[in-house]
């Protein structure tokens, strides 16, 4: 949201967004560790599924911001945004933003880092035509999840069943 511009941040009166009304009913605070209730039960089933974007990271991320310190947290999430927007800007054919959006939010920033390397460093990818150039990149980055053991695809919400 906040790379589309959309977000106008948590704790900053964007009464449309379930976390920010959450944060505003809690006193404003900025994130949901600093909250005497967390992890509460809007995380209960957080990790089960995603909705437009993944959620597989959410809790995890919570607790490495609250480690690291949210400023050097803030520098990392500005560099992952820094590659997706140079991914989306020089190997999107029209079908992989979701695939790069998903794998710049799954991968940890020394693995993306490690990928844009490879891509960079390829002397081959320049004469190749957009979409082998496209489809390389998105090999190294399934090459580096499939290391890690991370599926780069949104999981979508099973329908309830009847009984």
């Amino acid at each position: 949201m906040f790379l589309g511009s959309y977000c106008g941040g948590c704790g900053n009166g964007n009464q449309s967004c379930r976390i920010a009304r959450c944060s505003l009913a809690h006193g404003g605070i900025e994130y949901c560790y600093e909250c005497g209730s967390y992890p509460c039960e809007q995380y209960r089933h957080i990790d089960e599924y995603d909705s437009f974007i993944t959620h597989q990271r959410q809790k995890s991320d919570l607790e490495r911001a609250q480690r690291i310190g949210i400023e050097r947290y803030h520098l990392e999430q500005r560099e992952k945004m820094r590659i997706l927007s140079d991914l989306l800007a020089h190997y999107n054919d029209g079908r992989r933003k979701n695939f790069f959006c998903v794998a710049v939010n799954l991968l940890e920033l020394p693995d993306l880092q490690e990928a844009m390397t490879r891509i960079q460093s390829d002397s081959r990818l320049p004469s190749l035509p957009v979409k082998e150039q496209c489809r390389y990149v998105a090999a190294v980055f399934q090459e580096i999840a499939d290391r890690r053991s991370i599926t780069l695809k949104l999981r979508k919400k099973k329908p309830l069943t009847n009984h």
